[in-house]
Parts: C-alpha cells; structure tokens; sequence
C-alpha cells in the first residue's frame, strides 16, 4: 500500500462522523494486514500496509479528533509496536495469540485481520472473554528478561560444542564422556592424539571456553541480585529467572492469577453430569512453568515437610500419578512464592527451612 492509498483512506475515515475507530493487526517483520472498523459499521476490506503507514494512519486519525483503538497478537515482532501505537495516542493491546478459524478453511492474513478486529469490536463492547490481553512489560522489563534468556542459548551452543567433540573423537576411536575440553581432560588427550585431530579440537575447545565464561560471568551476575533470605533449595539463580520472567509479583491480584498464569491448571471436560480433568492448560509463560517444575523436585529432596511435595516425599503416588502430584505442587509453590514475595506470609507459616547462615 503506498502513500496515496493511505492518505485516500485516512481522508475516507476523516470525512465520516465517527469517535471510534478500531484496527486489527496482523503483524510479520515487513508488512501487516489491518482490517479497519468506523464505530459499530461493518469492518472496511482489510488492506496490506508497513507498520510506518500504520502509524501515519493512526497519528492523521487522532489529529482529525478520533478515537483508535488497535490490537495485534504476540509473537516474534514483540512489543515494539504496541509502544508506538500508544505513544502516537491510540489504545494499543498486544493479546495471546490463538487460531483465528471462523468455521473455513481457508487462513490468510487478512482473514486474520478481520478475525483480531472483530474481537477487538466485542471486547469493547463489554465481552470481556472476546480475546485476552497480555501485560505488555516495561522497556526495562524487557532488558532484563532478555538478560535473563540469553543464558540458556549460551549453556545449548556449549553443550552442541560438546557433543560435536565427543563425536569427532568417536569417530576417530577414541570414546570419551563429560566435559573433555576442561583442562585436566584436554592435557590427557593432547597427550595420546594425533596432532591434526588436537588441531580440529582445538577450535572447538577456544568456542566452548568462551563460551563456558561468557555463561559463567552472566550466572554469577545474576545471583548477585537474589535476596539472601530464601528458603532452602530455593537457589539464587531460579529466584532472579523466576523474577525477571515474572517481571512483577505486585501484578498479581490473586491466587487465581497466579496459577493460570503458571499454565499449570487442569483442563476441563464436563457435559451434563459427567466430568473429567484433562492435561494442563500450557497457558502463560512455558519458562516459569519449567523452572517451577525443577523446583519442585529439588524440594522434595531438600524440603520434604513442606505440605505440597508431601505425596512425592512419601511414595504414595507412582508413575503418571506422580507426575501429576508434581504438578499440582508446582502450581501450589507458584501461589506460595507470590505470597511470600509480597510479604502476605513468611517461610516458617509455609513449613520451609531458610538456612541457619542465611538467618544469621
């Protein structure tokens, strides 16, 4: 769509007497389809545009006195956007991105378009379940999570390093397992090589340990910022990742909130008189729902009087049943946690053990 064409549909929609005016986006990195809707009309064909047109657009509507409202799905365009929505004057929502089927078959962005505006049309008109609006973090919220992510591709490109030494090194007959780089295992291998595999080695080796340092400095940064009372098991680096994924325990009104932001709460089958509890929901953040999951496995070895790992303690429960007492835990320790972040109780009413040294 070039200029004329938004210029022609920014003078269309100034010359109706409309307040509101509603956008719905599908957004990709070099375009976006957005379906426009003038007050409670029926939506205008949506039309391909870059997302500077669109803030042209949105900018000559506010000027000209409209209300905007606009909302696009999350994905791997982020947030960007909404905060130049906002930032030119329009109300933006960025919400949990679902299949937008309307019964056909066919799928195209601008089907997509139409599909986000007209719910963007309910949710304003007072149906709050027409779509699901996600807490949009600060741009410094943003900082640190990224912060926080950017150890895990740095811990899964040296374990890749890893794994391709060890299959060189099978390759060549020569069998070895863990971390054959460190320098205790890397002078006995110098020691029984060939000279041109410890060259081909020795480039993997200079990645991995730049690697393993650039993991290593980011970790310890990050468990500098833990508090020192933390119950124990609780580490500091899961505390910080918990938090920066989080982004803020305060955002959480209730206990209800918490857990289905873990993702962890059973889905539901009912009809008539008959019921029955599916697999999880996986709705909310998948990093908060994993590292809530290791946590509790290490509670119950390092924290078995708390009341929630109790049936993982004891054994009573045993295979898929087990799985899913680990699972009603972590869904649990979630509310616990945001409880005690918040200061509503403390680690003695939930039955943890903080450290002697840490006390002191």
């Amino acid at each position: 769509m070039n200029k004329t064409n938004v210029e022609k549909l920014l003078g269309r929609l100034l010359e109706t007497k409309s307040e509101k005016i509603k956008l719905g986006c599908d957004i990709h990195a070099r375009d976006l389809a957005v379906a426009v809707q003038v007050d409670d009309a029926r939506a205008l064909r949506p039309q391909t545009m870059t997302a500077a047109q669109l803030l042209v657009l949105v900018r000559g509507l506010i000027a000209g006195g409209r209300q905007v409202h606009a909302c696009y799905e999350t994905g791997p365009c982020g947030y960007g956007l909404h905060d130049q929505l906002r930032a030119a004057g329009a109300d933006a929502y960025v919400i949990v991105a679902e299949a937008l089927a309307d019964g056909r078959k066919q799928k195209t962005d601008k089907l997509d378009a139409a599909a986000l505006c007209d719910k963007l049309d309910r949710y304003l008109r007072g149906n709050a379940r027409a779509m699901t609006p996600v807490r949009v973090p600060s741009a410094e919220e943003r900082q640190r999570r990224s912060e926080s992510r950017l150890r895990e591709p740095l811990k899964r490109s040296r374990h890749q390093w890893q794994a391709r030494g060890r299959s060189l090194l099978l390759f060549n007959s020569h069998h070895v397992t863990g971390r054959w780089w460190s320098q205790a295992r890397w002078s006995e291998l110098v020691a029984i090589l060939p000279a041109w595999l410890v060259e081909q080695l020795s480039v993997m080796r200079e990645a991995l340990l730049q690697l393993d340092q650039q993991e290593r400095t980011l970790r310890t940064k990050l468990e500098a910022e833990a508090p020192r009372t933390r119950p124990k098991a609780i580490g500091a680096l899961t505390w910080v990742l918990l938090l920066r994924e989080i982004c803020d325990w305060q955002r959480f009104k209730n206990r209800r909130q918490v857990s289905s932001y873990t993702g962890l709460c059973p889905g539901v089958q009912q009809s008539g008189r008959r019921k029955r509890d599916g697999s999880i929901n996986r709705y909310g953040n998948p990093r908060v729902r994993a590292l809530l999951i290791e946590l509790v496995w290490r509670l119950a070895r390092w924290q078995p009087d708390y009341p929630p790992v109790r049936a993982l303690v004891t054994g009573i429960a045993r295979g898929a049943a087990r799985r899913k007492c680990a699972v009603a835990a972590a869904r649990r320790l979630a509310v616990d946690l945001w409880r005690l972040a918040t200061g509503q109780t403390t680690p003695q009413k939930l039955k943890l053990i903080v450290p002697a040294e840490v006390l002191g």
